[in-house]
């Protein structure tokens, strides 16, 4: 059987993979998420399977890489990390009151560079309508720091989600429903 890496240091990925029961190891990948690509489900598509080659490439044979990317899109704007206070409060702002998407990129890479499937989850998203204290007490939090869009849904931010309508595991970084049957391509069950 196929050893799991991931190829991320994201730490809801770890808790992610670690509730599916799943053993594996970590090893990040080093590659700048910047790439330009108009459409977003190629986008995270492509990064994530560039995640994962990066960490594939240094792996003898037998372990299974998982990359993954999620960006958010409002409309056709693609929402990364925020670079500072001032852009989280301008991604919230934009976000405020509107659906959005969350679009996750999943890549599975035999080592060192073998067999690959790649794929993409999709969740809609609709944030309530925001105060812009509202936005301004979240961002002092640090939440939303180091996420795209600049939110979590995890945790405080939480609060800012009127629904949603796909898989709620993906809007966290992983939709385990789709990685499951990606697995299950390399012979690899949770259940």
């Amino acid at each position: 059987m196929l050893e799991i890496i991931l190829a991320s240091s994201s730490p809801r990925r770890k808790e992610l993979l670690e509730q599916l029961g799943l053993s594996f190891k970590i090893i990040s990948s080093n590659v700048d998420e910047i790439a330009e690509e108009e459409n977003a489900h190629l986008l995270v598509e492509k990064l994530a399977e560039t995640k994962a080659r990066e960490v594939a490439w240094k792996c003898q044979p037998g372990y299974l890489i998982i990359g993954a990317d999620t960006i958010v899109c409002l409309e056709s704007e693609i929402l990364g990390k925020p670079k500072d206070e001032a852009e989280a409060f301008e991604m919230l702002k934009k976000l405020s009151g509107k659906t959005h998407k969350v679009i996750t990129g999943i890549a599975l890479i035999e080592a060192p560079c073998g067999r690959s499937i790649i794929s993409h989850e999709e969740t809609l998203v609709k944030f309530r309508d925001l105060e812009d204290e509202e936005i301004k007490a979240y961002i002092r939090s640090g939440e939303p720091m180091d996420k795209a869009g600049a939110y979590g849904i995890q945790k405080i931010g939480a609060i800012l989600v009127e629904r949603i309508d796909g898989c709620y595991f993906n809007i966290v970084g992983l939709p385990l429903t789709r990685l499951t049957k990606m697995l299950k391509e390399f012979n690899i069950s949770i259940l």
